[in-house]
């Protein structure tokens, strides 16, 4: 070695560095992703990206005699695992936009914008935009402007390659249109809008299943299609703007949403119905998808005893007035979206046998059950 490379003064060490974050690769993260971002801006957001707090003009707000602001937090849960495991992770993203925008338009309300957060044990900038890429596009689709975010890089609280996503969204609503259970009449008919999957929930249930038979995610399962991963990394359908179409061209005919997430169909259900109101949901109205079917005999497990974790097929619920419900399920079927009526809101007292679900989330609402055998695989 010659003298002046041996005796040339050590580069200084940036201490941040040196515990283990690299916010360099966090500012190329955000490079990687300001363009997918920016996508989602119209007009009423000021300031561009990177700044300390997103702005979005309310002047909107002033043809609202009272508007309503709706408000949505929610993560992606354990699907992230999946995600990290075959090193995919430009999906994950649509399923945060789907757990949080999509609780929104339950009350009628439309979206305005939303926030990400992303903790992980270690910053990889293509990673980090490819994550935040997923969720600029599902805020694209359902019209809702992405204006801010957040990435931690925490190492020694998360391992490497690990990290959760989370978010927040707001919308507006006019108060004289809000859905919900003041809105549901005895006779509503109850319409099931066909999910494009598992969605986000019930991944616990579905990696100790998959690890239990000892199947790696990047294993071929023959009867989707498919990897396990990329068939367990199917991304949550959006209803959003769908929805919101639905509510402005049938005026009054839509009375309340029920989005089925954590808890499965009934639970989700009961808690948008008065008091004093049931559904019995038939089963033999649909038949769960293929994903749910396969799972469940590899776990030694019914779909009976699966409907308080997966939502079995039906993403969404809406309660419509009986004279309107084969137009609705018509205009949604004509976006892409099967949809099918399952059941009758009733009042009075209720049939007797299997036990009723009531009460869920804190929200003393109305009663819902399963009755039924499911519909043959083949048959939808």
């Amino acid at each position: 070695m010659a003298s002046s490379e041996r005796d040339a003064p050590a580069q200084p060490v940036n201490p941040y560095t040196a515990a283990g974050v690299d916010t360099a690769a966090g500012d190329l993260a955000v490079e990687l992703m300001k363009s997918a971002v920016r996508r989602t801006h119209g007009p009423e957001v000021l300031g561009g990206v990177g700044g300390f707090a997103g702005l979005f003009d309310a002047s909107a707000f002033k043809a609202y005699d009272k508007p309503l602001l709706a408000t949505s937090t929610d993560g992606v849960g354990t699907k992230v695992a999946i995600a990290q495991a075959i090193d995919k992770h430009d999906t994950i993203g649509q399923d945060l936009v789907g757990m949080v925008v999509d609780d929104i338009v339950v009350v009628g309300a439309k979206p305005l914008f939303m926030t990400d957060y992303i903790a992980c044990g270690k910053v990889f900038p293509e990673r980090i935009a490819d994550i935040v890429r997923g969720i600029a596009a599902g805020c694209a689709e359902t019209g809702t402007a992405l204006v801010g975010g957040e990435t931690a890089e925490h190492p020694g609280l998360l391992g490497v390659n690990d990290y959760d996503v989370a978010g927040a969204a707001t919308g507006i609503v006019e108060a004289s249109r809000t859905l919900g259970a003041e809105r549901v009449r005895d006779g509503d008919a109850v319409l099931a809008l066909a999910s494009s999957g598992l969605h986000s929930n019930g991944y616990s249930l579905v990696r100790h299943i998959v690890a239990g038979a000892g199947i790696q995610y990047g294993d071929n399962a023959a009867d989707l299609g498919t990897t396990w991963g990329e068939a367990l990394l199917e991304p949550t359908r959006l209803y959003t703007q769908p929805l919101l179409r639905l509510i402005a061209e049938t005026g009054d005919a839509v009375h309340a949403l029920s989005h089925v997430t954590g808890g499965g169909i009934a639970a989700n259900l009961a808690r948008v119905l008065p008091q004093g109101t049931w559904v019995e949901v038939d089963r033999s109205t649909w038949s769960p998808p293929t994903v749910f079917r396969v799972l469940a005999e590899l776990g030694g497990l019914d779909l009976e005893s699966t409907e308080g974790t997966w939502n079995l097929g039906i993403g969404f619920l809406a309660v419509v007035a009986a004279e309107k419900a084969e137009a609705a399920a018509s205009a949604l079927a004509g976006v892409g979206i099967a949809t099918w009526q399952v059941g009758v809101v009733r009042g009075g007292d209720r049939p007797a046998g299997d036990p009723w679900e009531q009460g869920a989330k804190g929200v003393d609402g109305g009663a819902v059950r399963l009755v039924g055998a499911y519909a043959d695989h083949t048959a939808r």
